[in-house]
């Protein structure tokens, strides 16, 4: 009797068979490869030293004017989130945007402040109270000329406009107020 052909050489076989069980689940689990991250960000970037001009400018002036006006005391002048913050919100904005078939979304940066009164749980910490703060707004370019008409008429120099649906994020950790050996210079 004849020993069929894949039978002649079993060793051979199995490990063709094994090695293509294990191409098929290389290739089967291998995620697919990442969206690339637009690099427009590369046009915005500034040195150090342009940053402390900034900075600077705003001391001499704008946080003068602050300061003046709470009576001699300094009001909050930096604010940060952590990289995980700002990606998992950035995460959260696309994913409903993108659920609600909305493009061009961005995210403004609002100054705000906080009331003397304001709620301790709508805060990082309690004592952020009667500080100025910043808030992330999502917000997409509508199309409609009627929107970019009301827009235009409140004064807003872009056509981006807040989207309703999706929640700004707040609660930053903020710096009530700087001391005097820091506040001249950016940490």
């Amino acid at each position: 009797m004849k020993t069929p052909f894949l039978f002649k050489n079993v060793n051979a076989f199995f490990r063709v068979f094994i090695l293509g069980v294990f191409v098929i689940n290389l290739v089967g689990c291998t995620p697919p490869p990442e969206t690339p991250v637009d690099d427009s960000y590369k046009k915005k970037l500034i040195t150090h030293e342009d940053a402390q001009v900034l900075f600077d400018e705003y001391t001499n002036t704008n946080n003068r004017i602050l300061t003046e006006s709470r009576n001699g005391q300094p009001d909050s002048r930096w604010y940060s989130f952590t990289i995980e913050e700002m990606e998992g919100y950035i995460k959260y904005v696309k994913e409903n945007a993108e659920k609600q078939n909305l493009k061009n979304v961005g995210i403004k940066i609002y100054m705000g402040k906080y009331p003397a009164n304001h709620p301790v749980n709508k805060m990082a910490k309690p004592e952020y109270a009667g500080y100025q703060t910043i808030f992330l707004m999502p917000t997409t370019i509508k199309e409609s000329s009627d929107v970019n008409m009301k827009s235009r008429s409140r004064g807003e120099t872009d056509e981006s406009v807040k989207i309703e649906s999706i929640q700004p994020m707040n609660m930053t950790n903020l710096s009530p107020p700087p001391n005097h050996l820091s506040a001249n210079t950016l940490n």
